[in-house]
């Protein structure tokens, strides 16, 4: 999520705010668009297949970007543990989640016993965080796919997120003045702050009346729960990034950076949007 505000830097043509190619990050985001809800309205286990794929990018993005601060993932295990992590959420519920997640902690740390040097807390407590903070929060979203409404309920996550980067960006670019976090991500603002909380709480309602034939209040829940969420896990990766000195987790979208960098907000809301759904929302 981003809730930027005027930045000093003068961006070449073609070129955003913050230097990126504004016709890159266009296509790639049309594309990306178009290939999640073409799989997500067509056939669940492609969504769910295509979330497997994005999600072992991330972990391995991640563990690139602490590998350079001379911090070892046990990948091998993290990546064998995402896997079962999210096919277990979606075939087997949530209970499977969690077992899930102990099994990859375990092959963790058993993993890092057998390599030689020196760093084994710093090494396996890595994997943990990577096992936790990716696959485990991204499972909450395989378990919003499991009913038969679950791809609605998917793309009404998605949506409020989405709702509260673009109401974040454009509140923040007319009127973003007063920092919200100046030492960890200068460019957010309280402005772009109140443009999330309207965009996500307005197309919550919307989501959650469409898409679900919900009551108009929980959507509105939904929204001022996300708001929270997808700010503070934009928040949270800005901080991991200034931590380890990087711009973005990698290149491998152009214009948007890496794959953790289009799931920072995402993520943390996928457990709040499940629970708030699942308690408020009956399956349709």
């Amino acid at each position: 999520m981003t809730t930027e505000g005027p930045a000093p830097v003068t961006a070449a043509p073609g070129h955003g705010r913050a230097g990126r190619d504004l016709r890159a990050a266009t296509a790639v985001g049309l594309g990306l668009a178009v290939l999640v809800v073409g799989t997500l309205l067509v056939w669940k286990p492609a969504f769910a297949g295509l979330a497997v794929v994005a999600i072992a990018l991330a972990v391995w993005e991640l563990g690139q970007a602490l590998a350079a601060r001379g911090v070892q993932v046990p990948m091998v295990p993290v990546l064998l543990g995402s896997v079962l992590m999210l096919v277990g959420a979606y075939a087997g519920g949530y209970q499977t989640l969690v077992v899930a997640l102990g099994l990859t902690v375990v092959a963790v740390l058993v993993w890092r016993l057998g390599e030689q040097g020196p760093g084994y807390v710093r090494d396996a407590t890595a994997g943990v965080f990577a096992a936790v903070y990716v696959p485990f929060l991204a499972g909450f979203a395989m378990l919003l796919l499991r009913p038969d409404d679950g791809p609605w309920r998917v793309l009404t996550c998605i949506l409020v997120v989405a709702a509260s980067d673009t109401g974040g960006y454009v509140a923040g670019v007319l009127a973003g003045r007063h920092p919200m976090a100046p030492t960890v991500s200068p460019k957010k603002s309280w402005e772009g702050f109140a443009g999330s909380v309207v965009g996500c709480v307005g197309v919550g309602v919307l989501a959650v009346v469409v898409l679900l034939d919900g009551r108009w209040w929980v959507g509105a829940v939904l929204g001022a729960a996300a708001v929270v969420t997808a700010t503070l896990g934009d928040l949270g990766e800005s901080m991991i990034k200034r931590d380890l000195g990087i711009k973005d987790m990698s290149e491998l979208l152009p214009g948007h950076g890496g794959i953790m960098d289009r799931l920072d907000s995402l993520l943390p809301t996928a457990p709040i949007a499940w629970l708030i759904l699942t308690a408020l929302v009956p399956v349709s």
